[in-house]
C-alpha cells in the first residue's frame, strides 16, 4: 500500500510526508571551477540580501512532491504551507515528519484538521529526506548570478520541473531504504 496506509482515527488515507524548508538568495554559491594553468577562474559576486524561501514536502515512497515559495521561514508561513498542503490533499490525513526548527516548534500554529506532526531527532539533517533535494537545486544554482527573486524563483522552478515530470526521480534521490521499509510495515500490521 505505501504511505496510504488507513488513518485509523479519521478513516482517510494516511500519507507519510518529509518536509523541510530552504533559504535560496540572490548571493550564490560557489563551486569549484577549473581554468586553464595560470588563470584564476572569474567569481561574480552580487551583494544584495534577498532571499525566498522554497517549502517543500515529499512523499519519499511514490515521489511525490508539493512545494510553495514563501517570503519567510516563521510559524505564520508554515502555518500557510501546512494550510495549503492539507487543501491539497484534503481526502488524506498527513503526517508531516519535520526537524525541529524554531519555527516548527511554535505553539501558536494552528494546524489544519487532516494534518499531524512528527519531529525528527536534534540535530540529524541527513535523516530527512527532502535535504537531499534541496542539495540537488543548490548544486545547480551555484555560480549563478539573479538580479531579482523572481528570477531566481524562475530558476529554481525550472530544476524542480524534472522532478514533478518523473516522480521516479524523486523517489530515487529521496527513498531512503529505511524510510520505505518503515512506511511498508505500516501495511502490515
Amino acid at each position: 500500500m505505501g504511505s496510504e496506509e488507513r488513518d485509523c482515527s479519521s478513516g482517510k488515507p494516511l500519507k507519510v510526508l518529509a518536509f523541510d524548508e530552504a533559504r535560496f538568495g540572490l548571493i550564490n554559491w560557489h563551486r569549484r571551477r577549473y581554468c586553464p594553468k595560470g588563470f584564476r577562474p572569474p567569481w561574480v559576486v552580487r551583494r544584495a540580501y534577498e532571499w525566498t524561501y522554497l517549502y517543500a514536502a515529499v512523499d519519499p515512497t511514490s515521489g511525490e512532491s508539493f512545494c510553495l515559495y514563501l517570503p519567510g521561514m516563521d510559524g505564520l508561513c508554515l502555518e500557510a504551507f501546512l494550510e495549503h498542503l492539507g487543501e491539497a490533499y484534503g481526502g488524506h490525513h498527513l503526517l508531516v515528519v519535520l526537524d525541529g526548527a524554531p519555527s516548527h516548534t511554535s505553539g501558536r500554529i494552528e494546524l489544519p484538521e487532516n494534518v499531524s506532526l512528527m519531529r525528527l531527532p536534534a540535530y540529524s539533517p541527513e535523516l530527512n529526506p527532502v535535504e537531499r533535494w534541496f542539495q540537488e537545486f543548490r548544486r545547480a544554482l551555484s555560480n549563478r548570478i539573479f538580479e531579482t527573486v523572481e528570477l531566481l524563483q524562475e530558476a529554481l522552478t525550472e530544476a524542480l520541473e524534472p522532478y514533478w515530470q518523473d516522480s521516479g526521480r524523486l523517489r530515487s534521490l529521496a527513498g531512503f531504504s529505511w524510510w520505505v521499509e518503515a512506511i511498508e510495515s505500516l501495511g502490515h500490521q
